[in-house]
Parts: C-alpha cells; structure tokens; sequence
C-alpha cells in the first residue's frame, strides 16, 4: 500500500507543477496584453482624456479578475524596469578618441535618440495639453529610470499645483511616459490637476535651432560626448529649446515651488552675488521663464551648440547661461529680469542640508522660524541642490518639513522622503 501512496502522491504533485505552469503562463500572457493596451492609452494621454484613464483601466483589468494584483503589478514592473534608460557614461580615464569610439558603439542603446510613433506626435501632444485654461504652463525633464523618480520629486510636482491649481506641467520624459510613469503620477491626476509625461522628440526641438546640427553628429557619433553623462547635458539643452518653441516655465525637479509665478517674465535667478557691490556673479539655470522665441534662449541655444563641453561640471548649464547673459544682458531687445538669490537660490548648495535638520534646542527653534517668515517674502521657491541633499532625510519640525507640509497635496511619506 505505501509504495501506491507514494506513486499517487508523485503522480498529484506532478499534475499539481503542471496546472501551476499553465496558470503561471495564462497569467503571464494576460499581464502581457494587459501591458501592452495600458501603455496605448497612456501614451496618447491629453489632458482631455488623462482624467478617463482611471475609468478605463479599471474595465480592462475586470476581464483578468483570475489575475492576481500583485502578478499585475510585479510583470509591470518588470516591463518597465527593461524600458527604463540609465544613465550612460563612458568609462573612467578614455582618451578623446577612446570616448567617441565608445559612444558610436553604445548608441543604439540612447534611447533618448530613437524616433518613434510617441515621439512622431510630440508636438500635437504639447499642443493639446496647454490651452488657454492653463494659469501657467510648465516643464520639467526627467531621463533617468522611471523608478529614480522618487517622493521628493513628486513633492517638487506637488508643491507647483499647491500654489497654481489652474496650472499645466509637463515632463519631458520616456521614460514616465508609460504604465509605471503613470502610476506615478496618479496620486496626483486622481486630485484632478494637470500633470502629464511626454516622450520628446528631440529632432524636432532642436530643428531650426543652432542646436541641430550639434545633435546631427552627435546622433553620427562623431561628437565627444565627454566624460560627464550626456543625459545631464541634453537635459541643460532641452530645458532651452522647449521654452524656446512653446514659452512657459522651466523648473528642476528638485524644486519646491512656494509662491505663484503669474506675475513673472523673462526671468532668470541669480545664484550668487557680489557683497559689496551687489551685481551678480553667477546665474543657474534651474528655473527659467521666458517667452516664446525670446531672443536671449537663442543666444542660449547657440552658445551650448558652439562651445558644448562634455567634460565640465556646469559648463553647458550654470555657467552657460551665466556667460552669455554677461555679453548680453545690457544690449538693447533682450528685455531680461535677473532676480535675486532669495528668490530660487535663498540657500546655497553648501549650507542647504541645514533646512533638512530638525530643531535641537531653543535657539535653534527660534532660527527655524525666522528662515521660514524669510522665505514666506521674496522666494518663489527653493531649489534643495539634490546632488548634495538627496541622501538626507527631512526631519520633522525642520525647515523644509514644514514648507513641504504647507505646499504638498498628496502629502505622503514626507518625512521618509
């Protein structure tokens, strides 16, 4: 008898692995199409049709009630995680010669470059999304993976609709321009706001620009890219050419936004000025307003094609635009405001991690809210120089704890962010 136990036991567990297989591969074959149909809606997003998503989705996924929502969730991850493009930056130490060489090899791996039936619509996608009912219209740009784009960037997008509920935001953006993107930016829809991610087509807004024939070798390979990413410079040179077609406002997505930017135009911050004469000494380009076809992004545009150096840190942003406006700015047409620091820079890079701190005695409680009654005058906003602060934790009771609790919407985990 034991032994036919065992052979009816062997010959269960058997039949048990191959229904489990032919489940797992139903699953995985409807999470499939599943995937596929959501992304063709979510690409052909509008503003008119964003808010219906939801609606739609919800109807599409009642013909997989079989389907677990972790199995959902877990395929689209991975899906998702494949799409997403890192980062590429040639290895340490390659000569010139060494680094174009390694470019031209990894190019079809740019992403960014790829001409698509999403990029083939761009423009009709701009168009649709900003319209008149737009209280201001924004962009922001995001080449990193999907998944990098983390709670304190949706509190960068958050904190803008906190101060301009009748606004438009778009985020140039490939990779948040899918399901994962999407679910991203959902908290944010289902409060009824206008946030949207568009996959750039770059030919197009370089094209009739100084910057056209800088993308067409570089797209050849024949350009050095240099050792810095190149995601990090074309984000500098599409921040320019997006204004520079459509007009509106440019915002880094390390910017809390904390008063409205209605009654600004042609307006760039200064980073840093001189103490005793009070003339500025370096401008940053994190925040941009400009109108459409201003002259001076032009100038921007054509200094970026003519010097572009792919090795210095800021050369083609900060410094770029610093440059240029030095030889411009007092030559009649250029009709250009330079704020001061306190009002996108009020802390610098240095000394921004302070606002992260929670209050650890008396006097420091009492700084605390001297710094905020500061920036509730001149500053529109703070921009909290992620490349030193995206480590540090926002403390409870700090500086940046409370302006974020007073201009978040969703205003989750602000405090793990």
């Amino acid at each position: 008898m034991k032994p036919r136990r065992a052979i009816q036991k062997m010959f269960s567990y058997g039949l048990l692995n191959r229904a489990k297989s032919v489940t797992f591969s139903t699953i995985t074959f409807a999470a499939l199409i599943f995937i596929i149909y959501e992304d063709s809606i979510i690409s052909n997003v509008s503003v008119q049709s964003a808010r219906g998503i939801s609606e739609r989705l919800q109807s599409k996924v009642g013909e997989f009630k079989a389907i677990p929502l972790l199995s959902f969730q877990e395929v689209i991850e991975k899906a998702d995680t494949i799409s997403d493009q890192r980062p590429l930056k040639p290895p340490f130490s390659l000569t010139e010669e060494e680094r174009i060489a390694w470019f031209k090899k990894t190019l079809p791996k740019f992403e960014i470059f790829k001409s698509d039936k999403l990029t083939q619509k761009f423009h009709s996608r701009v168009l649709d999304f900003f319209n008149h009912e737009c209280e201001v219209q924004a962009f922001m740009t995001w080449i990193s993976p999907a998944r990098s784009f983390g709670r304190r960037e949706s509190l960068a997008v958050e904190s803008f609709f906190k101060v301009h509920p009748h606004g438009c935001m778009m985020i140039l953006s490939r990779t948040l321009d899918s399901t994962n993107g999407y679910r991203l930016l959902k908290p944010i829809l289902d409060r009824k706001f206008k946030v949207v991610a568009v996959t750039p087509d770059l030919s197009f807004l370089f094209k009739n620009t100084p910057a056209e024939a800088w993308f067409n070798e570089m797209k050849r390979g024949n350009k050095d890219p240099g050792e810095i990413p190149l995601a990090q410079n074309l984000s500098n040179l599409m921040r320019l050419t997006v204004l520079y077609k459509y007009g509106g406002v440019y915002l880094d997505t390390d910017f809390i936004v904390l008063k409205s930017f209605k009654a600004l135009k042609n307006s760039i911050g200064a980073q840093s000025v001189n103490n005793e004469s009070g003339n500025w000494t370096r401008l940053n380009n994190a925040v941009l307003v400009f109108d459409r076809n201003h002259p001076l992004l032009f100038r921007f545009i054509e200094e970026f094609a003519a010097t572009f150096d792919g090795n210095k840190w800021g050369y083609n942003g900060p410094y770029l635009v610093s440059r240029v406006v030095q030889r411009f700015e007092r030559k009649p047409g250029f009709n250009l405001t330079i704020l001061p620091p306190m009002a996108f820079y009020p802390v610098d890079w240095n000394r921004i991690v302070g606002l992260f701190k929670m209050p650890e005695n008396h006097a420091h409680s009492r700084w605390v809210s001297a710094k905020l009654r500061q920036l509730s005058g001149e500053t529109y906003g703070v921009h909290l120089w992620n490349k030193q602060s995206k480590r540090i934790r926002i403390e409870e009771g700090s500086v940046m704890g409370r302006l974020i609790s007073d201009h978040c919407i969703v205003c989750e985990d602000i405090y793990s962010s």
